[in-house]
């Protein structure tokens, strides 16, 4: 498959949305990502934390491996069951720090008529941007979320008052408030992670207790190789060498926050 030829709109970097309609005809028709790196776990954190100075952590998504490998229900679990996100039984309320979306949910703006069927009916995890403008930080009253040097969007639940500014400012729809007590939603709990109370917002902080360890994001780890982690502003990194060799889609980059969440595809005729 050549994504070029099937209708897949290319995304531009760093918000050169403009340039979109010159970038859709060019006549690229290899891509390839994720699948190549052989970047061993303790290697990548070596990078992450090496690295001097201000950094943007951020992920690689080989979106075509993903569905090949059929594991997003595994990462789902392994990032709810570790950070304790309540299942209420209900989609409206529902607490979601990862979830598969359609490509109609994750791009609607990028939406093609004549794209190729496959493309459209992948499985797209979803989860907080991490931005590099992040809307989110700049409403909050309480500064109860905040952006680390390291690029990672936190949140202190302590100081979260439940006004949802940030909620209605983030554009990715990745941020749940817990209209119960999220407490009664859980079948076990996992001790070494905080619990949440009845009126705060919560959402994916990066694994970022992991981070501080040393340790891999539990999506990356989960995902079998799918998905890979690392510093944006290092060009050695595993995440820039994965970006250097393909065509990567981000959601809604025209509207300037700087997503740090790449998707890009396996190709080949």
């Amino acid at each position: 498959m050549t994504i070029a030829k099937k209708g897949l709109v290319p995304v531009m970097e760093r918000r050169d949305f403009v340039k979109a309609a010159a970038l859709c005809t060019l006549g690229l028709t290899s891509l390839t990502g994720c699948a190549t790196q052989e970047t061993s776990a303790a290697q990548i954190v070596s990078e992450v934390s090496s690295s001097g100075g201000k950094k943007q952590l951020g992920l690689v998504v080989n979106v075509s491996k993903l569905n090949e490998l059929g594991v997003m229900d595994e990462i789902a679990s392994a990032c709810h069951t570790a950070h304790n996100v309540p299942d209420v039984g209900d989609a409206k309320t529902a607490i979601k720090w990862i979830r598969p979306a359609s490509f109609e949910q994750a791009f609607e703006d990028l939406d093609n008529a004549y794209m190729s069927d496959e493309v459209r009916e992948l499985e797209y995890p979803v989860l907080c941007n991490h931005c590099e403008e992040p809307p989110c930080v700049r409403v909050c009253p309480t500064k109860a979320t905040f952006k680390r040097s390291d690029g990672i969007v936190s949140m202190d639940y302590h100081r979260c008052i439940g006004c949802r500014f940030c909620v209605s400012a983030c554009p990715y729809g990745a941020r749940s408030l817990n209209f119960s007590d999220p407490r009664k939603h859980l079948s076990k709990v996992d001790p070494t992670y905080p619990t949440r109370s009845k009126g705060v917002v919560e959402k994916c902080m990066f694994c970022s207790e992991r981070i501080d360890k040393g340790e891999l994001p539990l999506c990356v780890e989960a995902s079998k190789g799918a998905i890979v982690f690392g510093d944006l502003t290092d060009e050695a990194s595993v995440v820039r060498r994965a970006l250097a060799n393909a065509f990567s889609i981000r959601r809604r980059v025209e509207i300037g926050t700087g997503p740090n969440i790449y998707y890009l595809f396996e190709g080949g005729e």
